[in-house]
């Protein structure tokens, strides 16, 4: 299991820089085919529009996770997290966010995620 946790931890980190850095690249690296997410404004988009959504310019900048709990369960795995990050008028802003990952064929990919703010 200590592997499958470090490499969740590898994971989420590369997640959270791939939303800073608009890293389209990586996120199709990592995203199953049947992502989800629940954005913060409430719409749910799925793979090809999540990919979409995150090659547009975001208003964020400073984005860090901290006080994650990552929860293990077989070839299933909950990643929670809060957020820190600066909005673009210069305010210090908080967030949550809950990832799902699943192991498929020996990797972990997300399949799901819920952001809040």
């Amino acid at each position: 299991m200590r592997n499958d946790l470090d490499q969740l931890t590898a994971l989420n980190r590369d997640y959270v820089a791939a939303v800073q850095n608009r890293d389209v690249e990586r996120f199709d690296e990592i995203l199953a085919p049947e992502f989800y997410c629940s954005n913060p404004d409430k719409t749910l988009v799925d793979r090809a529009a999540f990919l979409q959504q995150t090659a547009r310019p975001i208003a964020i900048r400073n984005l860090h996770e901290h006080d994650v709990v990552i929860r293990i369960m077989g070839d299933f795995a909950i990643i929670h997290a809060a957020t820190s990050y600066t909005t673009a008028d210069g305010q210090q802003a908080t967030g949550r966010y809950t990832d799902c990952w699943a192991k498929l064929n020996g990797r972990w990919l997300a399949v799901s995620a819920h952001v809040s703010r």
